[in-house]
């Protein structure tokens, strides 16, 4: 008896092109050909203004097959460092700062992970398996794999647009169940994540949430601003204008690729007993002005800190950073960045004279014009100063949402299938017989709604008979390290700098 055609199948395979050519320039054809030319792809990274996840564009990467088997094979041995933290449900966030670090093989982890009993007497004996998480996170793949270059082919991130960019440019992540990076913002680019093994919960806040999510540069690391909000227990006492937040969450299963917007938060934790991604951040041409402001801030925060007490026991440098650098080295940065930006702002307005699209515009002009703060309204911009990523744009350009590519939801939005529970997670699953689209819960999310109780509620019930707290250094970095404020010196020095 003949088999009958899955008609949705055929019918998704007709708005397919006969043929395309993949990220290598290789024809690929019907079941084989992905939903997205790379140039089609790269169109949609670059005006994305909300977070989306890719399907079925990943599917023939080697990459896909590095479990953490594989990649143990691979590595044959070598050390990796492992960042250690308490499984807790603490309202404070759990930054690096405060973990604990071994170095072990992916063997050792693999053992540990595993609960075996051999394991106990390795690098991870120290920590039970039921009280800690372990997360080799920030691996770039040009160390890790300097033995085995070949494999940085593996990755093809030219399929997303992106010529020539591969594992060179990527790093990886490895990690076990509650394994998690704490909110952040990056300063630079955009961000573009591939679930290899195991499934990791995003939670995304827009720009403009900016004031809610309480921004610090304590710990200190460059291109990344902290959040002191633990965005899934929240402490509304410390931090009620988080009732304002609007969170976007997503449970990203393997095979999947995950757009993270410039300057969307996130804070990312494994769900599985082991997880594996792949991630690569694209360079954009606000970084110049970005690595403006992250010069500034450095040069303050390595100031401030540095002329403390040094008996403090205040460790404000992440242990990605090697050390504080001198006043002179930062001035020199921040010299350097400035020149930089100067010189990108020059180079973009002849390139628009050459092609008639300014007239009478300076430098500083553009430079002013290029960054908006995170309370501007876009709808302020007349239809001349809209570019591909704004919201109004985007509309017109009617991106392609779908079975593949889907927007990552407001989490109140997200409604209708949930538990019961305070709210729900949209999610894409890969199935054996195809693709299918649920809500499930998020667990520990716990943000309460924009409309339950007044921001400042909590600042009013406190007695008004407490004294005032003693201002302290972070407290004086955390108004003066602002990202708006930051945006603001960043602008007049080079305004300043240009004239």
């Amino acid at each position: 008896m003949m088999e009958r055609p899955d008609t949705r199948q055929l019918a998704l395979e007709a708005l397919i092109p006969n043929e395309r050519t993949d990220g290598r320039g290789l024809p690929v054809q019907g079941k084989n050909a992905k939903p997205f030319t790379p140039q089609e792809a790269k169109e949609i990274v670059m005006s994305l203004k909300q977070p989306a996840v890719f399907c079925d564009m990943v599917f023939d990467w080697p990459a896909r097959q590095w479990t953490v088997n594989s990649l143990s094979g691979i590595l044959n041995g070598k050390s990796i460092r492992f960042r250690i933290g308490k499984k807790s449900c603490h309202k404070a966030p759990q930054f690096e700062t405060q973990c604990n670090y071994v170095d072990a093989t992916l063997e050792q982890f693999i053992a540990w992970s595993c609960a075996q009993t051999s394991s106990s007497s390795g690098p991870f004996g120290p920590y039970d398996l039921s009280d800690y998480w372990a997360y080799a996170d920030y691996k770039y793949m040009a160390i890790l794999f300097e033995d085995h270059t070949e494999r940085l082919q593996d990755v093809v991130w030219s399929d997303f647009g992106f010529p020539g960019r591969n594992g060179q440019e990527s790093t990886l992540w490895i990690g076990t169940t509650e394994a998690n990076t704490p909110c952040h913002v990056d300063s630079y680019g955009c961000n573009l994540v591939m679930q290899v093994q195991g499934r990791k919960r995003w939670h995304l806040f827009p720009p403009e949430d900016t004031a809610f999510l309480y921004p610090t540069r304590i710990p200190y690391e460059e291109s990344s601003v902290f959040s002191k909000v633990n965005v899934v227990n929240p402490d509304l006492n410390r931090f009620p204008q988080f009732r304002n937040a609007q969170a976007h969450v997503v449970t990203l299963h393997p095979g999947q690729v995950l757009v993270v917007p410039r300057h969307w938060w996130h804070y990312v934790e494994s769900i599985d007993p082991v997880t594996v991604s792949v991630n690569s951040w694209i360079e954009l041409d606000e970084d110049h002005e970005a690595r403006v402001e992250e010069a500034i801030t450095r040069l303050l925060v390595c100031a401030m800190k540095s002329a403390e007490d040094p008996r403090t026991t205040d460790i404000w440098l992440n242990p990605t950073e090697i050390e504080a650098t001198s006043h002179e080295i930062n001035l020199k940065y921040l010299n350097n960045a400035v020149a930089e930006c100067l010189k990108n702002e020059r180079e973009v307005v002849m390139e628009r004279k050459q092609h008639g699209a300014i007239n009478k515009q300076d430098p500083s002009t553009q430079c002013k014009k290029r960054k908006t703060d995170a309370s501007s309204d876009p709808s302020d911009r007349g239809p001349s100063e809209q570019e591909p990523g704004d919201p109004g744009w985007e509309g017109k350009r009617q991106l392609p949402f779908g079975v593949h590519l889907a927007p990552v939801l407001p989490w109140s939005e997200g409604g209708g299938k949930g538990d019961g529970e305070s709210g729900v997670v949209y999610s894409i699953r890969e199935t054996g017989g195809g693709r299918s689209e649920e809500f499930q819960s998020p667990g520990k999310q716990s943000v309460v709604s924009r409309n339950e109780t007044p921001a400042g509620q909590a600042v009013l019930d406190r007695s008004v008979d407490s004294p005032p707290k003693t201002i302290s250094t972070n407290d004086l970095l955390d108004c003066l390290l602002n990202p708006q404020v930051i945006c603001l010196v960043a602008r007049f020095l080079l305004e300043r700098k240009n004239t």
